[in-house]
């Protein structure tokens, strides 16, 4: 570089803090909920939530005890997106299933 050129430097440039007015809230499980219905077997409800959620005989079994005694179980929670694709599972096995955010 010849003598006597300026070099230019850049000076970092301060900033404010950016204003934000939304107030961040951890997304709420949802909830995969089995409905009672006249059509499918206690035995192939079983046999569906131990094949699709890995439960044991005994936890499948309860669950769809509470399925036909109270109308409805639920049968798993996650984020939105699981809930989507368990309820997606269980109505092309033939259940009839809904999810709603947690309370």
């Amino acid at each position: 570089m010849p003598m006597g050129e300026a070099v230019a430097t850049i000076a970092p440039v301060e900033i404010d803090e950016p204003i934000v007015d939304d107030v961040v809230t951890p997304d709420v499980p949802w909830i995969v909920i089995v409905w009672n219905d006249p059509v499918n077997l206690m035995s192939y409800v079983v046999f569906v939530l131990q094949k699709l959620f890995g439960y044991s005989r005994e936890k499948a079994t309860k669950l769809m005890l509470d399925v036909h005694h109270l109308g409805k179980a639920v049968v798993s929670s996650g984020a939105r997106e699981k809930a989507e694709a368990d309820v997606s599972r269980l109505h092309a096995h033939g259940l009839w299933a809904t999810m709603q955010k947690d309370s």
